[in-house]
């Protein structure tokens, strides 16, 4: 079973995104950083994706209970 699609609330950078994006989908933090940042370079949307994500992924434990 694969991670949900969340933002981490521990590791992040900025918003979480890519740690989030990098968990769910299996590779390491450092190399979704260094493609997001390749992909920059590139012309595109990548930044108002990149802020998009950082809105609509929810912060890991919003919506949730504690274990209390």
């Amino acid at each position: 079973m694969s991670a949900p699609l969340v933002r981490p609330r521990q590791n992040r950078m900025i918003a979480g995104v890519c740690a989030g994006l990098a968990r769910r989908f299996g590779i390491s933090r450092t190399t979704m950083r260094v493609l997001f940042l390749l992909s920059c370079l590139l012309p595109g949307p990548q930044f108002l994706l990149y802020l998009a994500l950082w809105i609509l992924l929810p912060s890991e434990g919003d919506g949730k209970q504690s274990d209390w």
